[in-house]
């Protein structure tokens, strides 16, 4: 065999072990979901390339099968083109035996660096870029090979399939698509830039809502603003002006005792129609939705839906109010947060190392803020100031603080035993606040 035949035949073999490199990765790399998509926009080779991704042993063995003997060709034709030139030319200069062995190895390492960048890095790259539109292209080939190799992809599959179930392992690609797999390519898309990052973060709390409780988002028992059945037409129009709500609870004796609520519409039209305001007339209370506080925001969600209401009364394991709960407020969890005008911010930064927290905010709020792995004894409680009260292990009072992942929580206002505001400063290296200067100074209340 001439030099020029050797090369020729060399780089027919590169060629080929290109070809099939990039028929394995693009296999491999190709999406799901963006086949589906390709399918739908009428592409016929679409399906095919999912019906292979489905059972992809026969694929992956006919890929082996001519990888393995393009090698050995490879070392055999290589070795016999480039060995006998080099080793005459270093022969001028070194002993035979000497010229033998480096011109061997010379012959070796250029064989194998040829192989190495034109059918390895280079077709893998290619099908990594693209890697749908390269498995569609080298589909229709690839199934030519597999019925040419078939006795042989039969035996080698049967092998194979053997060895799997000695080692009690599936055979079978599982292509679910979990909720962390949805997250984790978000958040790549994210850093990419091809998510905005408050679009990822809507992405993260929509899935965020099977683990945050119902008493997370809702208005909590001393806040609810609420009439009394037997309430004067002068106190309910004093009570509207003063906390103006879309819905009111409407109770009997006292707040544990629910009857119903009444929308504020309806409150508005008998006003501006000079009309009494009675809430013993029975037109003007709706049946209220009940629900228990251990629900999850998914559930609560659903709750909603069943009884087409967005609002919602809920009570504890003793049938007592805890708070009370609106469509609006499950859904501005989704949005990150999501305020109206007239609502008080609950997170406020001061600066680059404090934050001022009510201490009603979902803790889940106080982890994404301050960006907190995780808080102790999690499940215990829902807002910052259970988790305060859980640490120190009594009612906090004012000055009272906790260290935790590198921040300190500090008391600020009680009222009633509530816990109103909290200052949480980042801690340094050594533990200790940040040294505060004239324009920083720390906040008091009176």
């Amino acid at each position: 065999m001439t030099a020029a035949q050797s090369l020729i035949i060399i780089f027919v073999l590169i060629a080929a072990s290109a070809f099939f490199s990039l028929a394995e990765i693009s296999l491999a790399a190709s999406r799901r979901i963006r086949l589906r998509q390709l399918a739908a926009d009428g592409d016929a080779r679409a399906p095919r390339v999912t019906q292979m991704q489905e059972q992809p042993g026969d694929y992956f063995t006919v890929v082996q099968i001519a990888q393995n003997a393009i090698s050995i060709m490879g070392g055999i034709v290589g070795e016999s083109a480039f060995s006998p030139y080099i080793t005459s030319v270093l022969s001028l200069w070194l002993s035979e035996s000497s010229a033998q062995t480096v011109g061997f190895l010379v012959s070796f390492l250029t064989v194998t660096s040829l192989f190495i960048v034109f059918s390895d890095i280079v077709p893998k790259r290619m099908g990594m870029t693209d890697p749908e539109l390269q498995a569609m292209r080298v589909y229709r080939l690839m199934q030519f090979f597999t019925t040419v190799l078939k006795p042989l992809v039969w035996l080698y599959s049967k092998i194979s399939d053997g060895i799997f179930r000695m080692l009690g392992m599936n055979t079978v690609r599982d292509d679910r698509i979990t909720s962390d797999d949805i997250l984790a390519m978000a958040e790549a898309s994210t850093q990419a830039g091809g998510l905005a990052q408050s679009e990822q973060r809507v992405i993260a709390n929509l899935f965020d809502l099977d683990n945050r409780l119902v008493t997370s988002t809702m208005t909590s028992r001393d806040r609810i603003a609420f009439f009394l059945q037997n309430d004067t037409d002068a106190l309910i129009r004093a009570r509207i002006a003063e906390e103006p709500y879309s819905t009111y609870p409407v109770c009997d004796r006292d707040i544990d005792h629910v009857i119903g609520y009444v929308d504020a519409k309806d409150l508005f039209q008998r006003a501006l129609n000079n009309q009494a305001i009675s809430l013993k007339d029975e037109g003007l209370i709706h049946k209220v939705l009940v629900i228990p506080d251990r629900l999850t925001l998914t559930e609560t969600l659903d709750q909603f839906r069943q009884a087409q209401e967005d609002f919602a009364v809920v009570v504890n394991e003793y049938s007592l109010v805890v708070g009370v709960v609106t469509l609006n407020d499950a859904m501005s969890t989704v949005m990150g947060g999501l305020i109206g005008p007239d609502d008080e911010e609950l997170i406020v930064q001061r600066d680059a190392n404090s934050w001022l927290i009510d201490g009603i905010t979902p803790i889940e709020d106080v982890v994404y803020a301050l960006s907190i792995e995780e808080f102790p004894h999690f499940e215990d409680y829902d807002t910052l100031a259970g988790f305060l009260m859980v640490m120190l292990r009594r009612i906090p009072k004012r000055t009272d603080s906790v260290n935790w992942g590198g921040f300190k929580f500090e008391v600020m206002d009680v009222d009633s035993y509530r816990i109103d505001q909290v200052l949480v400063t980042r801690l340094n290296a050594q533990g200790q606040s940040p040294e505060t200067t004239p324009d920083n100074k720390r906040l008091t209340s009176d």
